[in-house]
């Protein structure tokens, strides 16, 4: 048997659950309202990956003048650009494909880790640079599995 917890009697003298009271009985009003939160959560999505690219760019801009005013070219700065090239790559592929392509976080990451031991380079000490190789390592396997299971299902 049903209990009514709190639950006033309509005029009827059913609960608002038997009435179908706690569903919409408008699912015109419902799907629209799911279309506009869709729309716009879409909306938000675009703008902040606009954000990312002009950020990134400005990001650049700032490394290409301190690489001026330094007068010489710097493995690290050449390695941190391809990280810039890396986060643009990645919003390109994401607005060409409309979906999100988790590899492009891994390669930047992988990059990522590469500039930190290209960067610390001797006065590392021999258990990071092997934390940091196993890190690059573990990573590069994530990527491998996921190319290949993303290949996997289109293959369906």
């Amino acid at each position: 048997m049903f209990m009514n917890k709190g639950r006033s009697k309509g005029p009827q003298g059913a609960t608002g659950i038997e009435m179908g009271g706690d569903q919409r009985s408008n699912n015109g009003a419902g799907r629209s309202e799911r279309l506009f939160a869709l729309g716009l959560f879409h909306m938000i999505e675009r703008l902040l990956l606009v954000v990312i690219v002009v950020m990134t760019l400005v990001a650049v801009a700032f490394e290409i003048v301190a690489i001026y005013r330094l007068g010489t070219i710097l493995l690290a700065d050449i390695l941190l650009m391809f990280l810039y090239l890396e986060v643009i790559g990645m919003v390109s592929v994401y607005y060409a494909r409309h979906n999100s392509v988790f590899v492009y976080p891994i390669f930047i990451a992988i990059t990522a880790v590469g500039r930190l031991v290209v960067l610390q380079g001797k006065e590392m000490a021999p258990v990071n640079i092997l934390i940091e190789a196993t890190a690059i390592l573990f990573l590069s396997f994530s990527a491998l599995v996921i190319i290949w299971a993303v290949s996997r299902q289109a293959n369906r």
